[in-house]
């Protein structure tokens, strides 16, 4: 049974609707791959799932969100906190702005234990150095003790997760969690966000730009563009059988070993704003394969199995 479901949501924004119709579930246990440029849709995503979105003067117009059996859309803010940090947890894509300057790095993390789970002090010390030993942070009790400007930005990125892990949560999202970060350190990041949902059951919802993260961790993915789905399936058959356009076109954009000089493909143009989205596909304007069709009308998300399409030209298998 799915602990997250999203069903027909729309987001509006003063006269904008950046998000519309996006759907997904995701079960214990399982890593979806929000995946899609810039500009996409996948941060909007993740501050409606936590409620986030008054911030920013958003609100859910139509749809619906269920943790654990329960809307969430229509819950007010005393009781979102009550699921914050505790049942649903967020992992932020920059380390170096998400961790207070001015407090030492164990504090930070004590506090998410201290105040959901009502530990005290001592015990809320010991339970933080036993996530950092997990999350293999050497020297844990050492590091407990320091500022986050004596840590590099890997390191600095393994607290913010334990924050995040702390409070034991069903459900964490992590938005571009390796953004900052360089290669390996990106590998080392993805693999420890996978074994934690193996080894604690918990679920996963990593958004990224990247489809090689996606092929390396994600179980099921989601590919947004301009607000709307474009493709969602297994990993293993999106890869196999890429049917978008614009999955195809970023499959495409991945680095690969014996790859010829100049075979790297880029995506022509860009996601447009939410005040210019085309009246019918939003991907159109980039499109090679683009019909009449397609700049008249917005494909609906089709269902073929287990893989669930919005495409005029090649929604079907058999137009693969």
């Amino acid at each position: 049974m799915a602990i997250l479901e999203v069903r027909d949501l729309a987001v509006r924004i003063g006269p904008l609707t950046p998000l519309d119709g996006i759907g997904f579930d995701v079960d214990k246990g399982e890593v979806l791959g929000i995946v899609g440029e810039s500009g996409s849709g996948k941060s909007l995503t993740a501050m409606s799932v936590m409620g986030l979105l008054p911030l920013i003067g958003g609100r859910v117009e139509r749809g619906s969100i269920r943790f654990a059996g329960g809307e969430l859309v229509g819950l007010d803010e005393p009781a979102y906190r009550r699921l914050r940090g505790r049942r649903l947890a967020l992992i932020t894509q920059n380390p170096m702005t998400s961790l207070d300057p001015l407090q030492r790095v164990g504090a930070q993390v004590d506090q998410v234990s201290r105040l959901h789970l009502k530990l005290g002090p001592a015990a809320a010390r010991s339970r933080s150095i036993e996530i950092m030993d997990q999350l293999r942070i050497p020297r844990a009790a050492t590091v407990h003790g320091q500022y986050p400007h004596q840590l590099s930005g890997g390191m600095k990125q393994r607290i913010v997760i334990a924050m995040a892990l702390a409070a034991d949560p069903d459900l964490i999202i992590a938005d571009e969690p390796t953004t900052a970060l360089d290669v390996t350190i990106q590998a080392q990041i993805i693999d420890l966000l996978a074994e934690l949902v193996r080894v604690r059951g918990l679920a996963l919802v990593l958004i990224t730009h990247d489809m090689g993260v996606v092929a390396q961790a994600c179980d099921r993915v989601v590919v947004l563009y301009a607000g709307r789905v474009a493709e969602s399936d297994g990993t293993a058959a999106i890869f196999a059988d890429p049917r978008h356009p614009y999955t195809r076109a970023l499959i495409g954009c991945i680095p690969r070993d014996g790859l010829a000089r100049g075979g790297l493909q880029g995506i022509p143009g860009l996601v447009p704003s939410v005040a210019d989205y085309a009246t019918g596909c939003r991907f159109a304007p980039r499109c090679a394969l683009a019909l009449g069709a397609c700049r008249a009308s917005a494909p609906p998300v089709v269902a073929h199995g287990s893989r669930r399409i919005a495409c005029h030209v090649s929604g079907a298998p058999a137009d693969g």
